[in-house]
């Protein structure tokens, strides 16, 4: 696997840090002091971000870490107990989670939620009415404008599965791809939406090798054709360490380091989360 050359990451105002070439425009995501409690349990706690407008981030951590808390919390499926979400400039205080995609984060889950039984095209299709619909007696009569947005939609659903050339797919049905595909049609789907950030939630699980280091390339293709930041959560660290440029490690609901990808691998805080105390003086004595 080729060696990615390290970004800088430089502080903006909130205390966290962004690539040096986002600098001159203000972060897409900042997120300060967000928190959520479940009856008397914390979840989450005084969780800050900053996402770069072409960043590719990287949220690691134990199991139970609460990163995926952290994207249902970005994406409204939980409504926080505190603390504050700005997406482009915007408070996002109050949104359910229609109205955040639409204002623009999209996102893939841990458990693949495509619809079976609808075609690829179709599952692509569902992504683009944010931006392409029209009005229910508009399909109904099969006015102009019904044709005339269905041929686009058409058009653009091939466009962006030919981003994993899976254009030829286009007429199967969705639940009938190898796992793999549907993974990547996941991707698709919430790139129609038309996102200013994308949240991939372990995006290379079941993936073989070959296929992870494909969607490597993929991920930075998608961030330099579409110029939006992601943000990723993945437990494959071949993945994250080869493709993110920075990287927060939560730790019981709390961030613990946050870093390049060699600040990261060279944190005590991160080793011992991931390994423990005891296996950390185990491999001390080994050495």
């Amino acid at each position: 696997m080729a060696n990615k050359e390290e970004v800088k990451l430089v502080s903006v105002p909130s205390p966290n840090l962004i690539p040096e070439r986002d600098v001159n425009s203000s972060p897409i995501l900042e997120v300060s002091h967000l928190g959520i409690d479940f009856g008397g349990l914390t979840a989450v706690e005084d969780f800050n971000m900053a996402i770069g407008r072409t960043e590719i981030g990287g949220l690691i951590g134990p199991n139970g870490a609460g990163k995926t808390t952290i994207f249902n919390l970005l994406t409204k499926v939980y409504q926080p107990t505190r603390g504050t979400i700005m997406l482009d400039g915007l408070d996002t205080a109050n949104m359910n989670t229609i109205q955040v995609n639409k204002a623009g984060i999209a996102r893939t889950f841990q458990n693949i939620r495509l619809f079976d039984k609808l075609t690829v095209e179709e599952n692509v299709k569902i992504g683009l009415h944010n931006q392409m619909g029209y009005s229910a007696a508009t399909g109904v009569f099969r006015l102009p404008k019904y044709w005339k947005t269905e041929k686009a939609m058409h058009e653009k659903a091939l466009e962006l599965l030919s981003i994993f050339n899976m254009q030829d797919m286009a007429n199967f049905a969705a639940g009938s791809l190898p796992y793999g595909a549907q993974r990547r049609l996941e991707i698709v789907r919430a790139l129609a939406t038309n996102p200013k950030l994308l949240l991939l939630d372990e995006p290379a699980a079941g993936m073989n090798p070959s296929e992870t280091a494909e969607l490597m390339e993929n991920i930075r293709k998608i961030r330099d054709e579409f110029k939006i930041a992601i943000l990723l959560i993945e437990h494959d660290m071949n993945l994250v360490m080869g493709i993110c440029e920075a990287i927060a490690v939560l730790n019981f609901g709390k961030v613990i380091a946050k870093g390049t990808p060699t600040q990261i691998q060279n944190n005590p805080a991160v080793i011992e989360a991931y390994l423990g105390k005891q296996a950390q003086e185990e491999l001390k004595k080994e050495v």
